[in-house]
């Protein structure tokens, strides 16, 4: 028996959907890793198919995909390369979503309404996954929806360091663009080194999507450059009148920062001729060249990701990337 030598040697491997590959392909750079080599296509029906090029058995397996535009089809793919994971014996697989596809369906808002974010918990789990890493969740409880382990990163230091460095010379101000995002902008403010608070108040139209319908800013933000953070940009609507609010205040100017930049239309109209000075994102979705503009910022979340990934693969600690705040 002395002669036999067992071997524990783990064996990541990272794998990457369509949907934002330069994502995954810096990820993977920061890893020391090379994507998987994965041929993945659509019949002519539509249907898509995926299979790895090389034998995935026993690995630990981080499976990458940004849900965007067309999100469905991203979503599909997704769930198909983990099944392929799952029937090709991978060991563990996560899923990294840096962006949690339907996340804002999370609750009942009137009855016979689904609650699309569980049922897409579900279908990964359905489909072999056995752990998610994703960024700045939607709503907190997210993290309950699937049965497993979640690891919830947080774009927060990312995007305070880049306020911080430009506009930390200034009085500033951290505003939520509603009330129930206070306890973000708690967080913001502290990195921030304690600036003032103020919020939006508004009322949401439950009947139509992406439409708000009053604005009014509650707490001192008149002469101070007010960072106005949100989880995500969809059609920019809400925040590019939450920023005509401020201003209207008496601000000295407006920094929108967002961690999800999906920008349906016409939100890149509106941003580019918004009150606002600079938007400021994180590439956890694709930007493509058309609704790139000179007020945009984009920042890396890619250092993030790796590290957590790294964290999970060697049995560490993703909540100690936080201080604790996870």
């Amino acid at each position: 028996m002395s002669g036999l030598k067992r071997t524990t040697e783990k064996n990541m491997m990272v794998f990457s959907g369509r949907a934002h590959p330069e994502l995954a392909d810096e990820v993977a750079e920061i890893l020391g890793q090379q994507l998987v080599p994965t041929q993945a296509y659509e019949f002519a029906n539509g249907e898509i198919y995926v299979r790895y090029e090389e034998s995935v058995r026993g690995c630990d397996a981080f499976v990458i995909q940004s849900h965007t535009t067309p999100i469905n089809e991203w979503i599909m793919e997704h769930l198909i390369m983990v099944d392929a994971l799952k029937r090709a014996s991978a060991k563990r697989i996560t899923v990294v979503m840096p962006f949690w596809g339907y996340s804002r369906q999370d609750k009942k808002h009137r009855g016979r309404e689904p609650i699309s974010a569980r049922l897409l918990a579900d279908l990964f789990k359905t489909a072999g996954a056995d752990r998610i890493i994703t960024v700045d969740l939607h709503a907190d409880q997210l993290q309950g929806f699937f049965d497993g382990p979640v690891d919830h990163l947080m774009a927060l230091p990312v995007l305070t360091d880049y306020i911080k460095g430009k506009y930390g010379d200034q009085p500033l101000a951290v505003v939520s663009p509603d009330a129930g995002r206070i306890k973000v902008a708690e967080r913001w403010s502290a990195r921030l080194g304690g600036v003032p608070l103020a919020f939006i108040h508004k009322t949401r139209r439950t009947d139509r999507p992406n439409e708000t319908v009053a604005n009014r800013v509650v707490g001192d933000v008149k002469d101070r450059i007010c960072v106005l953070t949100d989880d995500m940009i969809d059609t920019g609507g809400t925040i590019v009148k939450a920023a005509e609010a401020l201003m209207a205040e008496g601000a000295a100017g407006v920094v929108i920062a967002a961690t999800h930049a999906i920008l349906s239309e016409p939100a890149v109209d509106r941003l580019k001729n918004s009150t606002a000075t600079e938007i400021v994102i994180t590439n956890t979705l694709p930007v493509p060249p058309e609704k790139q503009f000179d007020k945009l910022t984009t920042l890396s979340i890619a250092p993030l990701v790796a590290r957590a990934i790294r964290e999970v693969f060697e049995d560490g600690s993703v909540t100690s990337m936080f201080d604790g705040h996870a």
